[in-house]
């Protein structure tokens, strides 16, 4: 992946507006204010290629970034309750379409905040993926928020929590710090690599 080739490509409110898939996509997803945005933009090495914003529910639309040999895609975050049921339906509709239309999806990267125990809607998510037999990761974002015994406890408990996906990969994250930058990186170049 040549990250300095990332372009911002569009953005999509409605499934009939959601591009053709021309090329593999990672996709990112996870509940409202959890770090997307910050993750893109660290992980390409911007600083707002991603639109950040400290209020929840600001990322409305399917947004896709194009590189050299891939399609990053960033989901609307999932959760937020201060949205009308209006709203909360039109996301819906959205990621479902998106899913559920033919592309040439490799990997959904799931973020979880390391902070905190998983929500409802975090494993509404997970279960879904999984009855989709979708690949995916988890990625533990804020991890610089945590002093080192607190993260030992929380990974501890990650396990225990995430026990029915076992076999899934856990990766602490930081878009401050950059933990875990070069090894998600790698794993993307990994899994859209044609075969």
């Amino acid at each position: 992946m040549k990250i300095e080739s990332a372009v911002f490509e569009m953005s999509a409110a409605l499934p009939n507006q959601l591009p053709p898939s021309t090329m593999p996509e990672i996709v990112f997803s996870g509940r409202s204010n959890v770090g997307k945005s910050s993750l893109i933009n660290r992980l390409l090495n911007r600083k707002s290629l991603a639109r950040v914003s400290s209020t929840p529910g600001k990322t409305a639309t399917v947004n896709f970034y194009k590189l050299d040999t891939m399609r990053l895609v960033d989901l609307p975050g999932y959760g937020y309750a201060r949205i009308s049921d209006t709203e909360k339906r039109r996301w819906a509709e959205l990621i479902e379409g998106y899913f559920e239309d033919d592309r040439d999806l490799r990997l959904v990267v799931q973020l979880l905040d390391m902070r905190h125990t998983p929500s409802e809607d975090d494993f509404h998510m997970l279960d879904y993926l999984t009855q989709q037999e979708i690949p995916f990761i988890l990625v533990l974002t804020k991890a610089d928020k945590l002093k080192k015994t607190a993260r030992e406890h929380r990974l501890q408990s990650f396990k225990q929590e995430l026990s029915d996906f076992i076999n899934v990969k856990l990766l602490p994250f930081s878009s401050e710090s950059g933990e875990g930058v070069g090894e998600l990186r790698e794993i993307l170049d990994s899994v859209t690599q044609d075969n």
